[in-house]
């Protein structure tokens, strides 16, 4: 089970979380390393990205917010005759 402990500070928190499994260690570790940052820098650009940049809208979203314009037919393709073929 993980335990998070949060210290609070006047200017900035703190956060000790406890019984990480080591693969999630190393893996922060090694996506640390390749942006070269150290791991704690790494784990709250993490923090960040998940919790405060906005999101994209989900596709559910986005569909319904296209305005309601026009009929289906005002949008269908004329059928194509098919092209004569010699074999």
């Amino acid at each position: 089970m993980n335990r998070i402990c949060a210290i609070i500070d006047s200017s900035m928190a703190q956060l000790i979380v406890r019984d990480i499994p080591q693969q999630v260690v190393i893996r922060l570790k090694q996506r640390a390393a390749r942006r070269g940052h150290s791991a704690e820098a790494e784990h709250r650009e993490i923090l960040k990205q998940a919790l405060l940049l906005p999101r994209a809208p989900s596709l559910k979203a986005m569909l319904g917010g296209i305005p309601d314009v026009g009929r289906d037919a005002d949008f269908g393709r004329p059928r194509r005759q098919g092209r004569r073929v010699v074999l």
